[in-house]
This record gives C-alpha cells, sequence and structure tokens, in this order.
C-alpha cells in the first residue's frame, strides 16, 4: 500500500440539540452536505502530521453529542480529533488545533456565533501545528490583503494555547508518542534498488526529455530488468523473498527512488526533468470560440509541450 488509508467521518446527531427524528422510521439518514464539508475540514490538517512510513488503517470519527446551536461545533471537531489520535497513542507530529476567525466591523473575533458570522465580513478557519499554519480556509467581503494576515495571526495565537492545553493532557497523562518507524521488512530491496537502479535511473532524468511517455518507457524498462535480476537471485535470497511476499514492493520502491533523484537532481541542477527552469512555465495558449443561441460562449485552453 503505497498511502496512509485514513478515513474521517463527522456525524451529527439530532438529539445533540434536543430533538429527534420524526415519521415512522425514527433513524437518522445520510449524511448532510455540511457533514460531509466538515469531515474533509479534519482530514485536510491531520493527514500531513502523519508519518510518511505510517500504513495502518486508521478511522476517526467525530460525534456531536451536545450542541450549542448558536456556535458551529465543527471547529471543535478538529482540535477534538488531534487530542483523539494523541490519547490512541497513534504516531502524529502533532498536537494540532483549529479555531475560527470573524470579523465584525473592526473587532476579531474567536469562533463567532452563526448571527456574527452572517454580520461580520470574515469567516476564516485556520489550523496549525506547534510549527506553523496548516490550513486556511476563508471567505471574506473584499478585505485588503493586510487584514487577512492579521487575522491569520490573531486566530494562530489561539491555536498555540489550544495545542498547549493538549501538550499539558497527554504529559499528565504521561502518554508518550513514539515516531520512530518499525524495522522495514524489505530493507534489502532498498539497498539493492539503490546499487543497480540509482545511476540507470539518474542517466534517464539527464537527458530532460520533454514527453513524459518518452522517460516513462525507458523508466519501465529500468525496471524490468531489476526484476529480471531478482528473479535469477537464489530463492532463499532477501531481496528475492521480499518481492515474492508482496508483489507491489518493487514497483513502490522503485517510484520513491524515482521520485527522491528526481528531487535531488531539481535542487542540485536547478531544472526540472523536461529541461525546464524552475522560474519557467510551460507555453499557454488560450482561444475564445464562438457564441452559442442558448448565451454560452465557448472557450478552448491549451498547454504546449
Amino acid at each position: 500500500m503505497s498511502f496512509l488509508p485514513l478515513t474521517v467521518d463527522y456525524e451529527e446527531r439530532m438529539y445533540a440539540a434536543g430533538r429527534f427524528p420524526g415519521g415512522f422510521l425514527r433513524r437518522e439518514g445520510r449524511p448532510p452536505e455540511k457533514a460531509i464539508l466538515t469531515g474533509r475540514l479534519i482530514d485536510r490538517p491531520l493527514r500531513p502530521l502523519f508519518p510518511s512510513w505510517l500504513r495502518d488503517d486508521l478511522q476517526v470519527v467525530a460525534t456531536t453529542v451536545s450542541m450549542d446551536e448558536q456556535v458551529p461545533p465543527d471547529i471543535l471537531a478538529v482540535t477534538g480529533a488531534s487530542l483523539a489520535v494523541l490519547l490512541a497513542k497513534i504516531p502524529f507530529y502533532g498536537p494540532m488545533a483549529a479555531v475560527r476567525v470573524g470579523l465584525v466591523g473592526d473587532e476579531f473575533i474567536i469562533n463567532p456565533t452563526f448571527a456574527e458570522i452572517e454580520a461580520g465580513d470574515l469567516d476564516l478557519v485556520i489550523a496549525g501545528s506547534p510549527e506553523g499554519v496548516i490550513m486556511v480556509e476563508a471567505g471574506a467581503n473584499q478585505l485588503p490583503e493586510a487584514d487577512i494576515i492579521e487575522a491569520i495571526d490573531f486566530g494562530y495565537e489561539v491555536v498555540r494555547d489550544l495545542i498547549q492545553v493538549q501538550r499539558d493532557l497527554i504529559a499528565e497523562l504521561g502518554i508518550e508518542i513514539v515516531l520512530e518507524a518499525p524495522p522495514v521488512a524489505d530493507a534489502p530491496l532498498g539497498t539493492f534498488l539503490q546499487q543497480r537502479a540509482t545511476e540507470p535511473i539518474q542517466a534517464v532524468l539527464k537527458q530532460f526529455e520533454p514527453d513524459k511517455t518518452v522517460r516513462d518507457a525507458a523508466l519501465d524498462a529500468i525496471k524490468d530488468e531489476i526484476a529480471q535480476a531478482i528473479a535469477q537471485l537464489p530463492e532463499t535470497d532477501p531481496v528475492r523473498l521480499a518481492t515474492t511476499t508482496n508483489a507491489k514492493v518493487l514497483g513502490n520502491q522503485f517510484k520513491d527512488l524515482t521520485k527522491n533523484l528526481m528531487r535531488r537532481q531539481i535542487l542540485d541542477e536547478g531544472r526540472r526533468v523536461d529541461g525546464r527552469t524552475l522560474d519557467q512555465v510551460r507555453p499557454i495558449s488560450a482561444q475564445v470560440g464562438r457564441f452559442y443561441p442558448n448565451g454560452f460562449m465557448a472557450v478552448g485552453c491549451s498547454i504546449e509541450d
């Protein structure tokens, strides 16, 4: 598996506001759009803080069991998700917290009510970790850039306070988060790839081929040669055993090695793999089409290779 299988759900229960579904079937229906968007709001700042090596199935479920109908509960769910991950002792580069910043008149407000959001000129959600701001989501009535920056700084000060509260709690409970990656079973395969595939991959990347299909075909040929070399190893060899137990491990390791070499080349030489410099973009052309009777206009846009 080449990604973190993280699922984030936000569930609102009607009994949280002292109500119950009417009708014959007194059950909750499908999640509303607001619940889906809140789940994404939790996912965006949470996901990047998990270690890159983590591949365990994770499910974070935020359930509103009681709420003040005057204040949106979604922001509390973001901070609560961070605290839940810490209490579960899951490897996590947290804590993380979020607040909503409103602007009514000339005054910034932390976690404004629905009425204040409606009457104000700003609805900004900011999430951050100890290292800085992770996510900003905002809607505003044409505010100056200086006001937005000031709102972000204002909100991050409160985020830092929420982060410290979480740190104090896990310290009081004696929870220690372990971030070191467990031993990798296919480590011999990674060493084998570095020794056998590094130079061929670098040779392909240094050609600065603008056609991605040509470059991918050359890399696939190198991967096939590596696979054939591994197939000729003894059956008890650790490198061959790694590819036998997991058919996808060779492709994943080869992709990671290629990505690292590509990034290193860009940083060292200042050129992308297609030959463009760091301040150069592809030529972009646009052409306006004709107007149709229904009032729509056809517009074409293409990026030239």
